[in-house]
């Protein structure tokens, strides 16, 4: 066993990225090496790098320049060591006020502190007053690097508590490695371990131990010099720590890796045996995503199979359509029956999605369902890992794969990591209530490129992540004309297009999904189509056709829906008999039981609004509780007068563009209502949009759309129109990989960025 105590700017956060690499790996994958911070920093200012998932977690934290030590997993002060620190410090305030009197010039340093005071100071600044105020303080002064100047607790420092720290661990001292950088680490050095000087260290450090056989003096900087110094003083054997260092995972052949939940085919079990069909996107993503691999180019679709049987039995690797992506392939995770209901159906269902969509109150957070996920998500890392070309782009989808960028950052540093998020991203107050929101969010700093639907999501995203590590903002764009700005609840005007975090440039995006019109236009072009659309007016004559399609869930607004339509009726007798309200509930999957209560609700409120209003030959709910073809829905598209869609929160709402593109297609003039906390509020100029949380305005905007001349209405459509026919689903996909190219990991790639930085490697 041995102790590696380190420093951190400059000496373990120093280095190229290859030797940073090596030596995380080595410390990750070796039981036999313990691992102690020794820092400047206070711990505030440590935790940020607890929580990328590339650093290795040490196990204990020695901060403030010695004052504060704590258990690095528990982050809880290591007695009875950092009790007799706190017995004589003198405070903070009494300190301050002392230094204030006799060095009024002195500038403290705004950073976080405890058990010391620090300021910026010249050296002509430190007289025999302040010597003498510190001595009667029971005080100790360190001046480091001609400009840092602490007040200390008596006798205390890096070296001393660290010491402090191997007695109580009765650690031999032959197994202590300290490593440092600066004059600020010399106390380190002076009790008798092993240590390394890293190459471009402070030359008054290296002054200071140049005579001490007991340290190197090492040429390679930050984890190289470290790397070299266990060698050097034999610290893994005679072999050395190549044999150590796990290999970095060996290149696949994909030059694109899609890695998404569900497989690019559909997969059914008859007569035993699976078979497959090709896949009934409702939205077009993954025919589009497909359409990247149609010029032969190699890739592999990483997503999720069911496999309860032996492993042994299970195909990784399946073709996806032989004639049209020769060189596509499927690369399957195979889980078994109880990892999907943990990992899909309940953690992602009862923890993730209620947060996300701000219904913090409703979520379920189990420790042993995060391990879970944890596990699914390691696994699709190692399949990309071994699918990934050199310098590949692998493209993530959704918050179900959250964890997967941490662990492929580890195994695949070569790797363009980007990462689209399909689902809302809510703002810092709600997101931080995760209790894994550090893990998640260090994981995501590890992609290249992290997109979003609009730009507010972005912005979110941007707050939660200025929470959880320090961030510099480079580049701001404006968010105009695409996106509204002041004209909804998710409008902004400017948003964050490049972050810098540790030294990486992360670029950020707003990539709205868009629609395969052409699928729309071929459902209508079909015979069948025009014949039920026929039929649908016969049945709709004299009645305005309100239209509503959503799956059964909380976050889409059913009850509060429901519950304003009645108004509506009951404030404008006048509609009684002349307009019918359509449904359209998805079921949600047989073993999800958190929506069996909303359902009896929902089927309550229809009862009563039907019970109270109906009429002979006139029923105003039409409520169908299951899904709809395609086909079908596109009928309803054709002749609904409204479309009527308000969810309480959405990340985007892909039906309204549909609703919007039949209407197009057909030379309709129906009208969007559209709540104003869908991502497709952002984007969609026309609609007419309502706050699903105000009763009123919801049957009041329901009205408004009811009641407008056809004149207003083909204006509204056709603006909206124009917006869905430009941003289709191949404007999406393309959009979003040109902005990944600019960030990419490829050689020689340049990022171009306007703020400080004109361009970065």
């Amino acid at each position: 066993m041995m102790l590696l105590a380190t420093d951190l700017d400059g000496t373990f956060l120093g280095g190229n990225e290859e030797s940073r690499s090596r030596l995380y790996q080595l410390i990750s994958a070796h039981p036999d090496i313990d691992l102690v911070f020794v820092t400047g920093r206070g711990l505030e200012s440590v935790l940020p790098l607890l929580s990328d998932p590339t650093i290795p977690t040490p196990q204990y934290i020695i901060c403030d320049v010695g004052c504060t030590i704590v258990d690095g997993e528990t982050l809880q002060p290591v007695q009875p060591i950092q009790g007799h620190i706190d017995n004589i410090w003198p405070g903070e305030h009494i300190v301050g006020n002392a230094v204030e009197q006799v060095s009024a010039s002195l500038q403290r340093q705004d950073v976080p502190q405890e058990r010391r005071c620090s300021y910026f100071c010249d050296a002509d600044e430190i007289d025999s007053a302040l010597e003498t105020m510190v001595e009667d303080l029971g005080c100790d002064l360190l001046y480091s690097a001609d400009r840092y100047l602490d007040v200390l607790p008596k006798g205390i420092n890096k070296g001393k508590t660290l010491l402090n720290l191997v007695k109580h661990l009765d650690i031999n001292i032959e197994k202590v490695l300290v490593a440092g950088d600066t004059l600020n680490d010399l106390s380190m050095y002076e009790h008798g371990f092993k240590g390394v000087c890293v190459g471009e260290s402070e030359p008054a450090l290296l002054e200071a131990t140049e005579n001490s056989t007991r340290v190197m003096h090492a040429p390679s900087p930050g984890c190289g010099g470290i790397l070299e110094a266990l060698g050097y003083f034999g610290f893994l054997g005679p072999a050395g720590v190549d044999t150590e260092v796990r290999d970095i995972a060996t290149p696949g052949k994909a030059d694109l890796v899609i890695v998404y939940h569900r497989l690019p085919y559909e997969e059914s079990v008859i007569d035993g045996k699976v078979v497959r069909h090709r896949p009934k996107s409702p939205n077009g993503i993954i025919p589009t995503l497909l359409s990247f691999f149609d010029d032969a180019k190699a890739g592999s679709w990483v997503a999720w199979s069911a496999h309860d049987g032996d492993p042994e039995d299970f195909q990784t690797h399946t073709e996806v359509d032989a004639e049209r992506f020769p060189n596509l392939v499927a690369a399957r995770v195979p889980l078994n029956k109880d990892d999907i209901d943990i990992f899909y159906k309940r953690f992602s269902k009862e923890a993730f999605w209620p947060t996300l969509h701000t219904f913090w109150e409703r979520a379920s957070f189990k420790e042993e369902h995060w391990e879970v996920f944890l596990k699914v998500n390691k696994m699709f890392a190692e399949r990309t890992a071994a699918e990934a070309a050199e310098n590949a782009t692998v493209w993530i989808h959704d918050y179900n794969l959250w964890m997967v960028p941490a662990y492929l950052r580890e195994l695949r540093p070569d790797v363009t990591i980007a990462f689209f998020h399909h689902t809302y991203f809510p703002s810092a107050d709600v997101f931080n209530v995760l209790p894994w929101r550090r893990e998640i969010v260090g994981s995501l700093l590890q992609c290249d490129y992290v997109g979003f639907h609009i730009p507010r999501q972005a912005e979110n995203f941007v707050d939660v992540a200025r929470g959880v590590t320090p961030l510099e903002v480079v580049e701001k764009v404006g968010c105009a004309p695409r996106f509204l700005t002041y004209g909804c609840a998710v409008g902004l005007d400017e948003m964050t297009k490049t972050i810098k975090v540790n030294d990486r440039y992360i670029g950020l995006g707003a990539h709205p999904v868009g629609i395969d019109l052409n699928r729309i236009k071929t459902v209508l072009d079909d015979q069948k189509t025009r014949t039920r659309m026929q039929e649908l007016r016969e049945q709709l004559k004299g009645t305005r056709l309100i239209l509503s399609v959503e799956r059964l869930d909380f976050t889409k607004g059913i009850l509060e829906k429901l519950v304003a339509y009645e108004r509506l009726l009951t404030d404008n007798p006048e509609l009684l008999g002349k307009v019918t309200l359509l449904t359209v509930c998805v079921p949600a999957a047989k073993e999800m039981r958190i929506y069996d209560e909303l359902q009896q609700q929902i089927e309550q409120t229809v009862g009563r609004i039907n019970g109270q209003f109906a009429r002979v030959g006139w029923t105003p709910v039409q409520f169908f509780f299951r899904a709809f073809p395609f086909e079908e829905l596109v009928s309803y598209y054709a002749m609904a007068d409204v479309m009527w869609i308000t969810p309480l929160r959405d990340g985007l709402n892909l039906v309204a563009k549909e609703y919007v593109a039949t209407q197009g297609l057909t030379q309709g003039s129906g009208v969007l209502v559209l709540s104003e906390f869908t991502g497709a509020a952002a984007e969609l100029r026309g609609a007419i949009l309502t706050n699903p949380h105000n009763p009123l305005e919801l049957a009041d905007t329901c009205y408004l759309a009811l009641s407008m001349s056809a004149t207003d209405a083909r204006a509204r459509l056709d603006e909206a129109f124009s917006a869905v026919q430009h941003y289709d689903i191949e404007y999406w996909a393309n959009d979003f990989l040109d902005n990944v190219d600019q960030f990419s990991r490829k050689p020689k790639k340049k990022v171009k960025l306007v703020g400080p930085d004109s361009q970065v490697a």
